[in-house]
């Protein structure tokens, strides 16, 4: 007889909600880890805020999984990001809405939303288990039929849930674990690349240090293929560092510089800024002579400081081929097209991310075709579910991934409960 109905690993967002979601159908809920804390991931999340879910409407939320969103939705419908919100409430978890739909507790405290999540799941009576690292799963032919710890103890279940992230963040205890354990039940493992991450670039301005720490709010980023080819637009705030860009536009970026790289085998792609996405090019130049007309004696350099960052305005004065201290009266006017050609379109060389074990989220992992999109089961093995990370489901940043963690979770949780409880009745 199986010792367990139900058992968890991994103790992140997908580990916390699927034991939870498993208990209170009233069976027996192991939960396994391999750290000494649970929610650690959680807990450094929205930047140690905790950004729980985002509240925009179910069809907007799954544009922003540009990783299979499509594969979430009969888990959306059956728990869906306003359930989520439902969830921390009942716990006592006070949210708010901020920019762009992300929902943060109202005390900025991700330690907050941990605790009231590993709280309820003690509640619910789930045992939980830490510093216990797997080493396998054993199956048989048809199922899965037990776990085995790296001590050597082997548990026996039901049903076994494998939520242990992907292979980002590592320190948090992501580093893989799971995708062996997925190829031994028969599964596909899509290749792994770093998402959600910040952008290297080959630029002068770039490598030498022009730019680092400068940052730009409400821009409008464009990739494209090395064909010249439109790959996708997003826009937000960013920041130049001393190996790129990064900042949140940049991280939505990536996940289409990754794809379009693995598709055109590293070649570096031109990005380019429009640094005033509500002006149009004509609106721009009109402004900037305007300015220029009422001081006509001043170096532009001095006119214009107030129009643009003070480092950002020199390189594109130097870019476009004109003396920062040159006045009005003096200004190349086929120059200044192009210096206004650059507010709207400038260009950035992208050589590639980050690494993966830089990178906020995991693209690829255990692919979906193989997956049950309704329970999360696997379609290799009885009894194994998938919550997560691990699978080849990833979103932009903005609380995204972490409701597709509580989405799967659930869906994995509950539809193991259920098949545990069916198993009782044989």
């Amino acid at each position: 007889m199986a010792q367990w109905d139900v058992v968890v690993i991994g103790g992140g967002p997908a580990g916390l909600m699927a034991s939870a979601a498993a208990a209170s159908y009233n069976v027996k809920v192991l939960l396994v880890d391999k750290g000494d804390k649970l929610g650690r991931k959680l807990a450094i999340s929205g930047g140690g805020r905790c950004n729980v879910t985002n509240a925009k409407p179910l069809d907007e939320l799954i544009k922003n999984v540009p990783g299979n969103g499509k594969f979430l939705f009969s888990a959306l419908h059956m728990f869906s990001n306003t359930d989520i919100i439902g969830f921390f409430t009942r716990l006592g978890i006070e949210l708010k809405e901020e920019d762009r739909g992300r929902m943060f507790p109202v005390n900025n405290k991700a330690k907050s939303v941990v605790d009231a999540l590993v709280k309820e799941v003690r509640r619910l009576g789930v045992t939980i288990r830490t510093n216990k690292p797997v080493k396998e799963l054993v199956y048989d032919q048809d199922a899965v039929k037990a776990i085995v710890l790296a001590s050597g103890e082997t548990i026996t279940s039901k049903t076994v849930i494998v939520a242990v992230g992907g292979q980002s963040v590592p320190t948090t205890g992501s580093t893989g674990d799971g995708y062996p354990w997925a190829k031994a039940a028969g599964h596909t493992i899509i290749d792994l690349f770093p998402t959600a991450v910040p952008l290297t670039a080959s630029d002068f301005f770039i490598q030498d240090a022009r730019l680092q720490g400068l940052s730009l709010r409400n821009v409008e980023l464009t990739l494209f293929n090395p064909k010249g080819k439109k790959v996708c637009t997003e826009e937000g705030d960013m920041l130049f560092t001393h190996f790129g860009i990064s900042g949140p536009a940049v991280l939505r970026t990536s996940h289409y510089v990754s794809v379009t790289q693995r598709k055109f085998k590293n070649t570096p792609l031109l990005l380019t800024i429009d640094m005033m996405p509500a002006k149009s090019a004509g609106s721009i130049a009109e402004e900037t002579v305007a300015m220029l007309k009422e001081e006509p004696r001043k170096a532009i350099k001095n006119v214009l400081r107030t129009y643009l960052p003070d480092r950002l305005l020199k390189l594109m004065l130097e870019i476009a081929g004109i003396n920062e201290d040159v006045t009005y009266y003096d200004l190349p006017r086929d120059k200044w097209e192009k210096f206004v050609q650059l507010i709207k379109h400038f260009p950035v060389t992208i050589t590639g991310t980050l690494s993966l074990e830089q990178a906020t989220v995991t693209g690829g992992g255990v692919k979906i075709k193989e997956i049950d999109p309704k329970t999360m089961q696997s379609k290799c093995k009885k009894g194994l579910f998938f919550a997560g990370e691990i699978m080849d489901v990833h979103a932009h940043t903005g609380g995204y991934n972490i409701t597709v963690a509580f989405t799967t979770g659930h869906a994995a949780g509950t539809a193991a409960a259920k098949q545990a409880l069916e198993a009782e009745k044989f």
